[in-house]
């Protein structure tokens, strides 16, 4: 059984359909979704209606959330009723219900292994745990919560939300992330250091092959991650009434992070020096 997990496609349709197209190919038998279907690209409602007629299950991420929450406007920013205004624009109130109600974890066997699914965290949708974190941040991704199916501790945890593809093996346990199909960024940057950037502004997924429903921890089990090259500038020509252009136009070209400041300042709280990377 070949499974094929993606994860944060934010409205990019072309990374999305190029994605699709690759699973197809390759005969997958079934396409999981870890969420953050919304936000930052224009054909949000597209994206939905795809993922809704292609995916045997979905979760939600942060920014479905965000966006699909109904908030008193007249207490946020002008900026953040700019976005959420615009974003709920862009997607119908049947798929706006039908994202509300996706659920926060799914979970199942792979080759006698528990796999569970998270956008980013047990405890909290938006808590990030990036692949450098240090080993006690990235055990608390296999703990149960009450946002997981069962109690039990994952065998594999498969999580989105840092957009960065990793897979890291501690006690006997394996983390993994897919990266992201439509906003693919990779936050350790350096000008020196750094190779092409094509070797991040690419659509990336997961595929794992083994014995779906198996209890037998013999049975074989692979993890392959997949990166596959789209059309960024026909994505970003049918992006002309995005209303954060530019800011989708650097994370697509070039693989950072629209708010790298934001990111440092998280570097920082964990004892790294930006100066260093």
């Amino acid at each position: 059984m070949k499974i094929a997990i993606i994860s944060d496609i934010h409205g990019n349709l072309e990374a999305l359909k190029t994605v699709l197209a690759d699973i197809k190919s390759r005969g997958i038998d079934k396409l999981y979704c870890l969420g953050d279907i919304l936000a930052k690209g224009t054909h949000q409602q597209e994206c939905v209606d795809l993922l809704r007629e292609n995916c045997e299950v979905i979760i939600k991420g942060n920014c479905d959330v965000y966006y699909t929450t109904d908030y008193d406007l007249s207490k946020l920013p002008d900026e953040d009723v700019k976005k959420i205004k615009w974003n709920r624009s862009k997607l119908n109130d049947e798929s706006r219900e039908y994202i509300s109600r996706l659920p926060y974890s799914y979970e199942f066997y792979l080759s006698g292994r528990l796999v569970r699914l998270l956008h980013s965290h047990p405890e909290r949708i938006d808590k990030f745990v990036g692949n450098i974190d240090d080993f006690s941040s990235l055990y608390e991704l296999v703990l149960s919560s009450e946002n997981t199916i069962t109690d039990k501790k994952a065998d594999i945890l498969i999580y989105g939300h840092i957009h960065t593809p990793f897979i890291q093996k501690i006690y006997n346990r394996y983390i993994m992330n897919p990266g992201s199909v439509g906003n693919p960024i990779d936050v350790i940057r350096n000008d020196i250091k750094d190779a092409d950037v094509k070797n991040t502004t690419v659509a990336n997924y997961l595929i794992l092959t083994g014995n779906l429903d198996s209890l037998d921890i013999n049975d074989s089990i692979s993890y392959e991650l997949v990166c596959i090259p789209y059309d960024i500038d026909k994505e970003l020509e049918d992006n002309q009434d995005n209303i954060e252009l530019e800011k989708y136009k650097i994370e697509l070209k070039e693989g950072k992070y629209r708010n790298m400041e934001k990111i440092y300042e998280s570097f920082k709280k964990r004892g790294i020096d930006k100066e260093k990377i």
